[in-house]
C-alpha cells in the first residue's frame, strides 16, 4: 500500500544508509570447500560486472582457490564454475507526497546463479536471489537521491555476493564430496538466461536512474 512519507521516515532511511555503508557481509568461516577441490572460476552474463569482483575478492578471503589463466589466456579444464546467469535492478514506488508524486522506492536487485563442476556435475541448481532496501526520493532533491541510491546499490552489491556465497558454503558443507569432479570435461560456460519468477525488474547491469513518476516504474514482486 502506497503511504504518505513523512521527514522522520526520510532521516531514519539516512541513518540507515550510514550505518549500512560502513558494514560488510562476510561468511563467519572460511568456505566449506575440500582441499583437493578444483578451483572456482566464477563468469557472468553481465559483462565487467561488480558483482564478478566481489565474489572473486570474498572466495579469496574465505579461503578458496581461483581458477587462474595461463600465458596463453586460458583457464584450467577442471574448475568449478560459479555462473551468475541474470543480474536485474528495478524500482517500486512505496510513499507519495500531497501532490501524488512519488517521494519513497524500493530498490530491488535480483540475480539467477548456479554452480557446475566440470564433469557438468551441477553443484548448486540454478537459483534466484532477491533483495531490497528502501530510499527516500524528493523530486526537489535530486542530487541527494542519486548519492543514497548509489550507496543502497553497492551494499545491496556486497550482501548479494555474501548472499550466494552461503548457498554455495551450505551446498558444500552438507556433503563436501560433491565438490569433486568424477570426470572433468573441457570448460563451457553456460548460456545466460532471463531471472524467472522476478517479475518487474529491468534487465540492465547498470543502477537505473530515479523515475520521476510512479507511472514510469515496473511492478516489481516481494522480495
Amino acid at each position: 500500500m502506497i503511504r504518505i512519507a513523512s521527514s522522520p521516515a526520510r532521516v531514519l532511511v539516512l541513518l540507515s544508509v550510514l550505518a549500512l555503508a560502513g558494514c560488510g557481509f562476510h561468511l563467519r568461516d572460511r568456505i566449506a570447500l575440500p582441499s583437493d577441490a578444483p578451483p572456482v572460476r566464477v563468469l557472468s552474463s553481465t559483462p565487467y560486472s561488480t558483482l564478478v569482483t566481489l565474489l572473486e575478492r570474498n572466495l579469496r578471503n574465505a579461503g578458496a582457490k581461483l581458477a587462474e589463466e595461463d600465458g596463453e589466456g586460458k583457464y584450467p579444464e577442471d574448475v568449478l564454475r560459479l555462473e551468475v546467469l541474470s543480474e536485474r535492478w528495478g524500482d517500486l514506488p512505496i510513499a507519495i507526497d500531497q501532490a501524488g508524486r512519488a517521494q519513497e522506492f524500493s530498490l530491488r536487485y535480483a540475480t539467477v546463479f548456479t554452480a557446475v563442476l566440470s564433469d557438468g556435475t551441477v553443484l548448486v541448481p540454478q537459483q534466484s536471489v532477491e533483495l531490497a532496501r528502501d530510499y527516500v526520493s524528493p523530486p526537489q532533491d535530486a542530487t541527494g537521491t542519486s548519492t543514497e541510491r548509489e550507496i543502497l546499490a553497492e551494499e545491496l552489491r556486497r550482501e548479494m555476493a555474501a548472499s550466494i556465497l552461503r548457498r554455495l558454503d551450505s551446498v558444500v558443507r552438507a556433503d563436501p564430496s560433491r565438490a569433486r569432479p568424477s570426470h572433468p570435461v573441457p570448460d563451457a560456460p553456460g548460456a545466460p538466461i532471463d531471472a524467472t519468477g522476478v517479475p518487474g525488474v529491468q534487465d540492465t547491469p547498470e543502477v537505473p536512474e530515479v523515475p520521476e513518476t510512479p507511472a514510469e516504474i515496473p511492478q516489481a514482486g516481494e522480495s
